[in-house]
C-alpha cells in the first residue's frame, strides 16, 4: 500500500500579550488544523516564571482559564459551548480570530506534513517550549 499523501495544514501561535501598549509577547501554544485529515489540535504551556519576568503584575490564573477554554474548544468538548460543537474548520477559525485581549494568535501559517499530530508536537516544541 503506498504511503498516504502529504497533507496541507494551517497553524497559528498562541501568545500572551500582558501589556498591549508594549507589544511584548510570550508564546504559550500552537493550534493546528489539517482539513484533509479532519484534524484540529492544540498544545499549550504557560511558563509562569517567564511570564513573571515579562510582566510581574500579570496574574496567570485567568490566562490558564482562557487557555483551558481554548483547548476544550479545539478538542470539541460539547460542554465548552456552541463554538466547540462546530466542525473542525470553523472551530479553527474561531480560535485564531484576531483579538485585542491578553491572549492573541499570530498570523496563520501553512505547510504540508505526513502526520498532523507529530507536526503539532514539533511546532509546540520548537515555538513554545
Amino acid at each position: 500500500m503506498p504511503p498516504a499523501p502529504r497533507s496541507p495544514f494551517q497553524y497559528a501561535i498562541v501568545r500572551v500579550v500582558p501589556r498591549i501598549e508594549r507589544g511584548e509577547c510570550l508564546n504559550v501554544g500552537v493550534v493546528l488544523h489539517a482539513r484533509t485529515r479532519d484534524f484540529l489540535g492544540m498544545r499549550v504551556a504557560l511558563d509562569e516564571a517567564r511570564l513573571r519576568a515579562l510582566s510581574p503584575d500579570t496574574d496567570p490564573a485567568p490566562l490558564r482559564a482562557q487557555l483551558d477554554g481554548m483547548m476544550r474548544i479545539a478538542a470539541g468538548e460539547p460542554s465548552a459551548g456552541p463554538i466547540a460543537r462546530l466542525p473542525f474548520p470553523q472551530r479553527f477559525h474561531q480560535l485564531v480570530a484576531p483579538s485585542s485581549t491578553a491572549l492573541q494568535t499570530s498570523a496563520v501559517h501553512t505547510g504540508v506534513c505526513d502526520d498532523p499530530e507529530a507536526m503539532l508536537e514539533h511546532l509546540h516544541g520548537r515555538l513554545v517550549l
